[in-house]
Formats: C-alpha cells, structure tokens, sequence
C-alpha cells in the first residue's frame, strides 16, 4: 500500500493515471492532504465516491507515531517520532513574533560525526524516506493550526530549516522530492527564500542544489582553517575549505537570497580567539562569499569534552566581524531546557556505522588565542 505522503504532486498524479483517473485528480488530493492535513479519504468530499474506494484500497496517509512532546519555557516544542526498528527521529517547532520555524531531521542519526554535536555522538542508523521527512512538517502544520484556533489559510510554519537529526545532503534522493512539496502552491507554499538545508560541507550535493533546487543554504563552517576544521568536522579531509567555498560563491548564482549563512559554533579556547575572527576574515575575503555569520553558544554535552565560550568571547569575536565589514549575529538559545536547542537533538538511535565508539577518540585540542575580552 502506497503512503501519499511519500509522492510530490507529479507522482501522485502518475499514480492516478495508474487507477485510470485523471491527472487534475492529484491535485485535489494533494491539497486535501497537504492544505488541509486529510488523513481519511472519507473527509475528501469533492472527489468521487469511486475515487475514494479506490484509493482507501491502494493507498494511504501514513503520519509516523508520536512518542512525545515536550514544550519548553520559552514556547518551543519538541516532538519525538518513531521511524521503526528501535529509532526515533525529533523535530522541534520555534515561535517568534514575526515567524514559526520548524526543525526538520533528515536522518536518524547522523554519520558525518562533528564533536560538538550530540547527534553525531550517538551515531547513525539510516536515511528517513521523502514521507517521513515531509510528516514531520504535515504533523507540526496541522496539529498546530488546531492547537492554536488559527483561522482557515493561516500558517502555523513559516520557516523550515533542515537543521534536525542528520546530514541532509547525505539523503539527497530522498531530500529533494520533500523540498519540492514545502515549496509547491497546492501543498505548503513556502517560499524559498524560507526553506533553508544545512550542511557540513558535502561539496558534490551543493553542487546538485543549486540546480535541482536552490533553496537558502546554511553551511556549518565551524572553523577558519582546514586544520581546525579536520578535527571539529570529518567531512572536511573530503572537501576542504577552498572547495567548498569555492561551491557557495557558485551557489550563489541560483540561490534564492544573495548570501550564503555560516553556521559557527563557539567553543571555549578551542575556535573563539580573536586572532581566528580575523583568520575567518581573510577566509571570506579570498573566497569572494557574499556571506552572514551566524555564531552558535555550544549547547555542551558530556561526551563531547568541550565548553560553551563565555558571553564576553563570543561578544569580541563577534565585534571583529562586523569591525572587519561581515554581517554577523548571535544565535538567541531556544528550547535548552527541554534539550531542543542546536546540536542537542539525539533521539533513539541504533547506531549501525560504530560513529558512537569511533568519537571516543582523544579530544580536539585546545588552541588558546589571544582574546582582548
């Protein structure tokens, strides 16, 4: 039996040529599904009764099962799903005034194996298909419209940032069908410039982005020099910093906003010195990236080893960027009390690459910079 949320709308509409119906009829059906979070063809009342019966023999409207929820002080939620086999997957939803994002795993785990992130810690078991993917957003969208007595056509989900559980261009196959629905008119009709992926640096998949479907991109950079960023990111011994620079400013031709964001955790006496601010400086300056900073307050971890920089670090390198003519922000901590914030999501995961034994290698070590704090 065929789960419709696994299908964009040109599949769906040959899996309707395949029930002898017209093609027009996947567009109904996907709007009740995406629009209007229909979950029984019996709600569907402007398609045929013939229509219906043949579809509740075919198909069906598979939302993955809740495990928990979990809503943090600053109004954050945090949902737990179970993808099967001992795994759980979580995607979290964060309000503010003038948006409502959502979180989206890609993954359950991940094998790309960044220290500072608890994801990566616990290892990896596999990719999510396109239907788990897209029921995080189907579930969030519409249990959040009834939950907060929105009237009909106002959205509960904004923004959506592949930030979750995984490397999403590790599961590109599965990604792309998924992105496709967010941006499509007839289900989520989001705009581009409000879907953002977030990668660590997989250079071949950026590549196929931007022409596939160049959504705004996030790359997580972590580092100004291949050095540091061998140990902090793994995948960087594949597609060291000037590649993949090298693929943002081409990303840029095709990208929905004219800059590319880089995601940079800060980790006390580790990456935070002001001497790397202005490494980070000469990075960008030799790439010729039209760029935005955006630096994270690592969300520490035991296994990790590492430390939050303090508020006066993260403040001073945060002025060298902008002395230096970079656009940069501070990412504001959403959801730490129910572990939802960057880099905390872990799930359940049975981890089948040993990522978990593999990490419990020695410790980055610590590159103390001046600081001028």
């Amino acid at each position: 039996m065929i789960n419709l949320l696994e299908l964009d709308r040109d599949a769906l509409a040959a899996s309707c040529e395949q029930l002898g119906e017209k093609r027009f009829r996947a567009t109904q059906l996907f709007r009740w599904i995406h629009q209007r979070g229909a979950s029984d063809f019996a709600q569907m009342t402007d398609l045929a009764k013939s229509l219906r019966d043949k579809l509740t023999g075919h198909a069906m409207i598979g939302a993955m099962p809740l495990i928990s929820e979990q809503a943090s002080s600053d109004g954050t939620i945090k949902w737990l799903f179970d993808v099967g086999a001992g795994n759980a997957i979580e995607t979290v939803f964060i309000p503010e005034a003038d948006r409502g994002t959502l979180c989206v795993s890609s993954q359950a785990g991940c094998a790309v194996g960044c220290r500072f992130c608890s994801t990566g810690h616990q290892g990896f078991s596999r990719n999510l298909t396109t239907g788990e993917i897209i029921a995080q957003l189907w579930f969030a969208e519409h249990h959040l419209r009834r939950r907060l007595n929105l009237p009909d056509g106002q959205r509960a989900i904004s923004n959506v940032v592949m930030m979750g559980m995984g490397e999403p261009l590790q599961n590109y196959g599965a990604l792309v069908p998924a992105l496709r629905m967010m941006l499509d008119d007839h289900g989520y009709g989001l705009s581009r410039r409000r879907v953002t992926v977030s990668t660590s640096g997989v250079v071949p998949m950026i590549d196929r982005l931007r022409e596939d479907c160049a959504v705004a991109l996030a790359v997580s950079l972590h580092a100004p020099t291949d050095a540091l960023r061998d140990e902090l990111v793994p995948l960087n011994r594949k597609y060291p910093l000037a590649e993949l620079l090298a693929s943002c400013r081409q990303y840029l031709a095709k990208a929905p906003r004219d800059f590319i964001t880089f995601e940079y955790c800060m980790l006390d006496g580790v990456n935070d010195g002001d001497a790397q601010a202005r490494e980070l400086l000469a990075l960008v300056a030799r790439s010729g990236v039209s760029c935005k900073f955006n630096l994270i307050p690592f969300n520490p971890f035991p296994e990790s080893g590492l430390k939050r920089s303090n508020d006066a670090r993260v403040t001073s390198f945060l002025h060298v960027l902008q002395d230096g003519g970079l656009v940069a922000t501070v990412r504001k901590t959403r959801g730490d009390d129910i572990d939802a914030a960057c880099g905390q999501l872990a799930g359940e995961v049975q981890d089948r690459t040993n990522a978990s034994v593999r990490m419990t290698r020695a410790p980055v070590r610590v590159i103390r910079m001046e600081t001028n704090a």
